[in-house]
């Protein structure tokens, strides 16, 4: 497997600073992907980023495995275990981007290890390059999108800017001058804006980014996702990527599109002209794979006991174990161009999900099926979500954690010591959260009973 962090010189890290200068930045965001898929990581002062790109930028180093509520949690490894010891941050020059609300700011993705050099195996963006490392030795690049809807509220009153469900309706989404500014942002922070659009639900928005090769496709979410709340904080209003935020409107998703590429040709390989669906033997056996460990992958897809409130029939949320071809109710849809675009959507991912976690679960459950060569079933006929015959999706936070514990091989892709810190730290959550009395069940018993 290749390197997990970036590997500066004296020279690399005196070129990265000169560049920095040279567009006039000021101040440094080094910054991390943690479990949640958060920015955590510390502002800089130009003077100094070259020393700290050199021999790394000292952090908590539990901070890629803070709970939701940033609360350490024992018995990962990573916190009272080794006394809190500090980590290393290390700049990835290929991502650097500009912070455009902030003057004269950029900002850095940079990846972590342990002071004696020992990589961080929990850390999301090793996760995914250990996933796209071994993806390439067996002769295949990645290319890869993540889809985001989100609310946008009002940030004093939590509520949206509007009510309906006005999907596509123009004159609604461009009523908000700060949707406007917001592509903008986008675009000046590195993000390739293609479309935007409202959703289904009020103040409910999409906004789409191109597609991209290996990590740089999580990085543009990561970047996304961030600035996404970040700008429009500015601006009065609350981002929110929470998956199911209103009883009875609808949940936010995280739709994954992926392809394999061939490495020495770049031969889309899930392409077969041939097939009446444009289906490769290779496509097939990676949508088997995926099917096959879609209820360990849940916990990673849908990570927090919110999420399962999204995971609802008839509601394009995919509540079974399914494919189609462009059938929106399936788990997996088949975009079947018959091209070179040929590619596959996983539907079931919530907004909330860490990009690079999604990735990589994906990637690892698709790898699977094509090293057991993997046979995917004949599609039925019919909207998939109307079949109660096909196995369902996990709809508790704990089934999905069990299914994960379960599911060795996937485990085993994966990583156990990143599998181990995750199952801890969700457990965690899931009993801190119960502890909380819900007003629902305030409302529901206090007066009557």
């Amino acid at each position: 497997m290749s390197r997990p962090y970036f590997h500066h010189t004296p020279e690399t890290a005196s070129d990265f600073a000169q560049n920095l200068r040279e567009n006039s930045v000021e101040y440094v965001r080094f910054e991390l992907p943690d479990l949640a898929g958060l920015s955590r990581g510390k502002t800089v002062p130009m003077n100094h980023v070259e020393s700290y790109t050199l021999n790394g930028l000292n952090l908590y180093g539990g901070a890629v495995t803070l709970d939701s509520a940033s609360i350490p949690i024992q018995g990962t490894g990573y916190n009272e275990d080794i006394n809190f010891a500090d980590c290393l941050m290390i700049p990835d020059p290929d991502t650097v981007s500009n912070v455009p609300w902030l003057a004269n700011t950029a900002r850095v993705i940079c990846d972590t290890k342990w002071y004696d050099g020992r990589p961080q195996p929990a850390a999301p963006r090793t996760v995914l390059k250990n996933i796209l490392s071994l993806a390439a030795q067996m002769g295949y690049g990645v290319k890869m999108g993540h889809e985001y809807e989100f609310y946008v509220v009002d940030a004093a009153t939590r509520k949206p800017l509007y009510t309906g469900q006005p999907i596509f309706v123009t004159s609604l989404l461009h009523q908000h001058p700060a949707l406007d500014k917001l592509m903008r942002v986008l675009n000046l922070s590195g993000v390739d804006m293609i479309t935007a659009n409202g959703e289904y639900g009020p103040s409910q928005w999409e906004l789409n980014f191109a597609a991209a090769d290996g990590i740089a496709a999580a990085d543009r979410a990561f970047v996304f996702k961030n600035t996404v709340k970040e700008f429009l904080h500015t601006e009065g209003l609350l981002a929110t990527f929470m998956t199911k935020p209103y009883k009875g409107l609808a949940g936010s998703c995280s739709h994954f599109h992926i392809s394999l590429y061939d490495l020495a040709t770049g031969r889309n390989v899930f392409l077969d002209a041939s097939d009446k669906d444009g289906m490769s033997p290779i496509m097939k056996q990676f949508t088997a794979g995926i099917l096959e460990h879609a209820a360990a992958a849940q916990a990673i897809w849908n990570p927090t006991p919110n999420c399962y409130r999204r995971i609802r029939p008839h509601t394009f949320a995919p509540s079974n174990i399914s494919w189609g071809v462009e059938d929106r109710s399936a788990s997996v849809r088949i975009k079947a161009s018959k091209d070179k675009r040929q590619h596959l959507e996983v539907r079931v991912p919530s907004a909330l999900s860490n990009p690079y976690l999604t990735a990589a679960a994906t990637i690892a459950a698709g790898l699977l099926g094509m090293q057991h060569e993997s046979v995917l079933a004949p599609e039925r006929s019919g909207l998939k979500e109307a079949d109660d015959s096909f196995k369902k999706l996990p709809t508790e936070m704990h089934e999905s954690l069990a299914a994960l514990e379960a599911d060795t091989d996937f485990i085993h892709m994966l990583g156990s010591e990143f599998v181990g810190v995750f199952q801890k730290v969700k457990a965690a959550e899931i009993l801190r959260l119960r502890e909380d009395i819900p007003a629902a069940e305030t409302n529901e018993y206090f007066d009557l009973y």
